[in-house]
């Protein structure tokens, strides 16, 4: 082959990937239709509150109550694997 047309060859390639690269880069990318839900949160915020008062309140010692406490972080898993127990699963 012949070195110009392999180097013309190789400028149009680059051309054509600039020009893709500009367009690519041109986009708009905001989130205008992000709609952000944060329902879920709150719902575990009160089933935390509602557990860490459950367990202190039957906790023994300081020591049972701190173990009450981060039973009340975990409480969905407690939940999941007692529905899944009950369901035979």
């Amino acid at each position: 082959m012949d070195e110009k047309k392999i180097e013309a060859d190789v400028e149009s390639a680059a051309a054509k990937l600039e020009a893709k690269i500009d367009k690519w880069a041109e986009r708009d990318w905001g989130k205008k239709d992000v709609r952000v839900r944060a329902g879920g949160g709150a719902i575990y915020f009160i089933g935390f509150v509602g557990a860490a008062i459950y367990y202190v309140s039957h906790a023994t010692d300081f020591w049972m109550g701190v173990l009450g406490l981060l039973k009340s972080m975990v409480w969905p898993a407690f939940l999941v694997y007692e529905a899944l127990n009950k369901l035979g699963a």
